[in-house]
């Protein structure tokens, strides 16, 4: 049996060789691990003590579950081995298991660090509600806080406090506890202070900041930290002034306050005085790190400044010529992100594969430089090859095909992402909403609007404005502007949507109605807004209006008129036989035309038979784009409408050539979930003899009503039963047949086709809805049309 002196001897040699296990730059598991077995081993019980410094390293060690069983092991532990189990769950996010040995300990074993422990878990995991209330209870059971205490639970109180009374209540119980001269404790008041005054809820923000100057100005000891919190307040308030002030004022180089100082600046758009900024930390020797950088490069990106990017690039590789990889990752993935938003991405692309290491955040920034750069192939291939993904990759990825035209494979993307196990949020709501717009899917994007609406985000802006172009593109014009009424809040791209709605559903009067709301409203209009105020007024015939809009872009908004605007305002004066307006116009431009403004002035001269200047529009297009279909087919109908079948045969021999080949024309419509596809003279559908038939018996009704096949859009040269055939295999015509035939009765027709509308399909399908008594709705390559009772939404002008 051993004597007392014997075991305190062993145990004080056990304590010392526990302590080696404590380096100054790590924990030793391991040596720890091996003192434990050889206590066992040995037969040796240890006391309190040894437990309690088992325990520690073990937490320390991130070997929990050994901490656990060790815990479990005492009959009675102590305080001590109680705060240090509860620290533990704390830095694993495990409140739950805290809390209930917490709970479990006698208030009469509880000690002031018991209960900073189970403060500091709450705070340190985002639950400042709990870390008042047991701040509260603690006070209320006689224990007295210390400013560890005070620290972890105004820390808290900044995340969680809406109102100056809490500030003042808590600022009080530092006073009277006599820790208001503790330098972390005042640090963490001003904090709470600057973090309600920059509150939605809060109306008192000059006096809750007034508040924390106080405090700053009146600190015995201030630290780095002190002035960051006060310039950052500055900063979060829009202070910029005050804020360079302070920072002016520093006598010491605090790097952390002036990258406060940069962000904040980058933050608000005035990159310039960022600039200058940062060549003054360089002249006065103040260390520049990685959030520096980050800064300044992600100033860079967003503003587009592409030239400075690369100096500031070439800097950092001249003097971090060796960076560590807390240094490297982030200002990397900024550097990616500014090549690939400055058009750049291949230089992205080099970047990221040379890259010692590589985040999640590494692999989105290129992901979001192909998508955007429309390298679809590219993006799917990184998309494949990514070891991790979050919910910004399948928003990007769902986004970015749905932009760039793939509908059908975003839709599938979007539910795979569901069977992956992500929760879709608002964002990718938004990019499946917009597949479905692509599609002209309306069914699929109701559904969506319903999935929407049960996960609670009928309130989000971006969901809401892809809904408003969803339910235009699909035909909808109604429900978009439901959409819009409803919606809690719009912004700049919600009104554009609108007006762009209404335009191309031939509602212009309307459309401008909107846009006078829109500026009555304070919403300033950009370039995308007059882009679709010219649209619509083009598709109404509203010229002189359409020329006020133009000449007001540069003369009230200073926005310097594109080549797209001057060619929507070309194709606006030529729909309505204004030529020698729009000859000059495009003599009056500040740059070349281009091709879209010849082939606007070739539209209007084809819609009002003007030849000699169409040929010479034709002769440009195929001078720039020879191998563009769209010049031959235009000029081949405007001979054919005249006429000139000669002049026909010549233009489509030069197409053959040139071996160029028009694009052929097809439309689809949506029946009971399911897209059928109709080309012209189409044999492929399954169910196609029956929709002639039916076409046959409606053109006899037809023709009861005045209905006469137009011929002259026929381009081949036929005999006129022929060239009447011809017209009646016309891809559109097909899909609506389809429509009256499958649809409920009453129901309205909604087909979509990849071209314009034929002539004769237009005049038939006024007919066709009077004689059916339904709703026909069209969307062609350039608008959409509505029939009803025998009449076009567009009234002929189109």
């Amino acid at each position: 049996m051993r004597s007392v002196g014997s075991i305190h001897s062993v145990a004080n040699r056990y304590a010392g060789q526990l302590q080696l296990c404590f380096s100054r730059s790590s924990i030793s598991f391991s040596l720890a691990s091996s003192i434990h077995a050889h206590m066992i081993a040995s037969g040796f019980e240890p006391r309190d003590h040894i437990r309690n410094r088992l325990i520690d390293v073990y937490c320390k060690s991130s070997k929990l579950a050994y901490a656990k069983h060790l815990f479990d092991e005492i009959p009675e532990p102590d305080i001590v081995a109680r705060t240090t189990i509860i620290s533990a769950y704390s830095a694993t996010g495990n409140l739950k298991l805290a809390r209930g040995i917490f709970s479990k300990t006698p208030l009469s074993m509880r000690d002031t660090v018991f209960y900073n422990a189970m403060i500091t878990a709450y705070s340190h995991n985002d639950d400042g509600q709990a870390a008042v209330e047991l701040f509260c209870n603690m006070r209320r059971n006689d224990f007295k806080p210390d400013n560890f205490t005070f620290t972890s639970v105004l820390g808290a109180l900044a995340f969680v406090a809406d109102g100056e009374k809490q500030c003042q209540q808590m600022h009080c119980a530092v006073l009277k506890s006599g820790t208001g001269w503790v330098t972390s404790v005042l640090n963490a008041l001003i904090s709470v202070y600057i973090n309600c005054a920059t509150s939605p809820s809060v109306s008192s923000t000059s006096s809750l900041m007034g508040a924390a100057r106080r405090l700053f100005d009146e600190m015995p000891v201030r630290d780095e930290l002190s002035w960051t919190t006060v310039i950052t307040g500055y900063v979060r308030n829009d202070d910029l002034d005050t804020a360079r002030e302070l920072l002016d004022g520093m006598t010491e180089k605090l790097g952390v306050a002036w990258n406060a100082m940069i962000s904040g600046y980058i933050h608000h758009g005035l990159y310039q005085d960022a600039l200058e900024l940062f060549r003054k930390m360089l002249s006065m020797g103040i260390q520049l790190d990685e959030f520096t950088y980050t800064s300044l490069v992600s100033g860079c990106a967003n503003a587009g400044f592409f030239q400075l990017g690369k100096e500031v690039h070439a800097h950092i590789l001249r003097t971090v010529p060796k960076p560590a990889p807390d240094f490297s990752l982030p200002v990397n993935n900024a550097l990616v992100t500014l090549y690939c938003r400055c058009e750049k991405v291949d230089k992205a692309k080099n970047i990221f594969e040379k890259m010692p290491m590589r985040d999640v955040v590494s692999w989105n920034a290129v992901l979001s430089g192909y998508v955007n750069a429309g390298k679809i192939d590219e993006a799917r291939s990184l998309f494949k090859e990514m070891p991790e993904r979050n919910a910004l990759t399948w928003i990007v990825m769902i986004s970015g095909l749905a932009q760039n035209g793939y509908g059908e494979e975003s839709l599938k993307l979007f539910n795979w992402m569901k069977f992956n196990g992500f929760e879709p949020c608002d964002y990718a709501f938004a990019g499946a909403i917009t597949s479905s717009g692509v599609l002209g899917s309306l069914e699929q994007g109701r559904q969506l609007h319903a999935q929407l609406l049960k996960y609670g985000f009928e309130s989000s802006l971006s969901a809401e404005n892809s809904l408003i172009t969803m339910y235009s593109r699909c035909g909808v014009v109604e429900a978009a502007h439901r959409v819009f009424l409803t919606m809690p809040y719009v912004d700049s791209v919600s009104w554009n949507a609108m007006v762009a709605a209404l335009g191309q559903h031939g509602h212009g009067h309307q459309a401008i109605e909107l846009y006078e709301e829109m500026l009555k409203a304070g919403i300033v209009p950009d370039r995308i807004t007059f882009l679709n105020v010219l649209s619509a007024c083009s598709h109404a015939g509203l010229a002189e209006e359409g020329g006020h809009y133009f000449d007001s872009m540069y003369t009230f908004y200073g926005i310097a008129p594109g080549e797209d605007h001057y060619a929507r305002f070309i194709d606006l004066l030529c729909r309505a036989g204004k030529f020698s307006e729009a000859k000059d116009v495009i003599e009056s431009m500040p740059f070349e035309p281009g091709a879209p403004i010849w082939e606007a002035l070739l539209a209007g001269c084809r819609i009002h038979g003007n030849m000699d200047l169409g040929i010479q529009a034709a002769e440009r297009l195929f001078e720039m784009i020879p191998q563009h279909d769209g010049t031959y087919v235009l000029l081949s109908n405007m001979y054919a409408v005249m006429g000139r079948r000669d002049d026909v045969a010549k233009v489509r021999k030069l197409m053959r050539d040139r071996g160029v080949k028009k694009e052929p024309g097809c439309s689809w419509i949506d029946v009971e979930n399911k897209v059928h596809v109709f080309l012209v003279d189409d044999t492929g559908h399954p169910e196609v003899l029956a929709v002639y038939n039916y076409l046959e018996q409606l053109g006899l009704e037809m023709r009861k009503l005045g209905y006469v096949p137009d011929t002259k859009f026929v381009l081949h040269d036929m005999e006129a039963a022929q060239k009447e055939y011809a017209l009646s295999t016309h891809s559109e015509k097909l899909a609506v047949a389809y429509g009256l035939m499958k649809l409920p009765p009453g129901a309205t027709v909604r087909v979509f086709k990849n071209l314009r509308i034929c002539g004769d399909c237009h005049n038939a399908f006024m007919f066709m809805s009077k004689l059916v008594q339904r709703e026909i709705v069209v969307r062609d390559g350039k608008r959409f049309h509505h029939f009803r009772d025998g009449k076009c939404s567009c009234g002929g002008y189109w």
